[in-house]
């Protein structure tokens, strides 16, 4: 698996197929082969003629883990983005974000417009704005001493998803505490690219999406039926959705 530095933070990454490069930005706790080669989204990009190029963020996967919550601001983060891109020789990409890495996408999208041809945000709506994430509950969930000693049900959810994908629990709760940045109505307003928010209808953590596309100057939304937060990432209409937005864009 291949690393770059970003700016002395090592990144593991990967690079597959040829084409128009799409850039996939994994959600918090997941990693980039859980949240897009396990759910197939590497193979759907590269069979449709697209470049698929996914990171670990920062404190996840094979990354570095750091333990200072200021180190994980999105901002920050989208600059990992970024220096990817730059890494690779590529001018600009199509972004593809799931939750907390819709919000590095858009962040990216916002302070650096040149490098994102467009963006597809998943599982994240209106909650950009005026929601910081996941509920501190959860760094609390992955600090307890185990599972059994978690009685909120959202962290419960969480820690058990990282104890089974073997997580660096301290490095996973400095990370929630230190990203939950949002973006005002007048930044959203400033995302000229063509954005995609897609959301499963199930969904309690995103938000709605349809006020955060009324925001935009270029949105549009996709339901993703009868799927909540997690399971949305891999669903068919959603791989559907986004190639079809992706064919659309300029």
């Amino acid at each position: 698996m291949p690393h770059f530095s970003s700016a002395g933070v090592d990144i593991a990454y990967f690079d597959i197929g040829a084409g128009d490069p799409v850039l996939l930005i994994h959600g918090f706790a997941s990693s980039k082969e859980i949240n897009w080669v396990g759910p197939s989204w590497t193979r759907t990009l590269t069979e449709a003629g697209y470049r698929a190029i996914g990171f670990d963020h920062r404190g996840h996967g094979e990354s570095e883990k750091l333990y200072d919550p200021a180190l994980y601001d999105t901002r920050i983060m989208a600059e990992d983005a970024q220096r990817l891109l730059a890494h690779l020789g590529l001018e600009r990409a199509d972004v593809v974000g799931y939750s907390m890495g819709a919000r590095v996408g858009a962040q990216m999208a916002l302070h650096f417009p040149q490098a994102v041809r467009s963006l597809i945000m998943g599982g994240l709506g209106i909650h950009l704005v005026d929601g910081v994430g996941l509920p501190q509950s959860v760094a609390d969930a992955l600090e307890a001493p185990s599972l059994d000693d978690v009685a909120d049900p959202m962290g419960r959810m969480f820690r058990a998803f990282a104890d089974a994908n073997k997580a660096d629990l301290k490095a996973l709760a400095a990370c929630i505490r230190g990203s939950r940045q949002v973006l005002a109505r007048e930044e959203v307003a400033r995302i000229f690219q063509p954005v995609l928010v897609a959301i499963g209808t199930r969904d309690l953590v995103s938000g709605p999406g349809q006020p955060l596309v009324d925001l935009l100057p270029d949105g549009t939304m996709l339901d993703i039926p009868n799927r909540d937060h997690n399971p949305a990432v891999g669903d068919k209409v959603f791989k559907a959705g986004a190639l079809e937005f992706l064919k659309r864009r300029p």
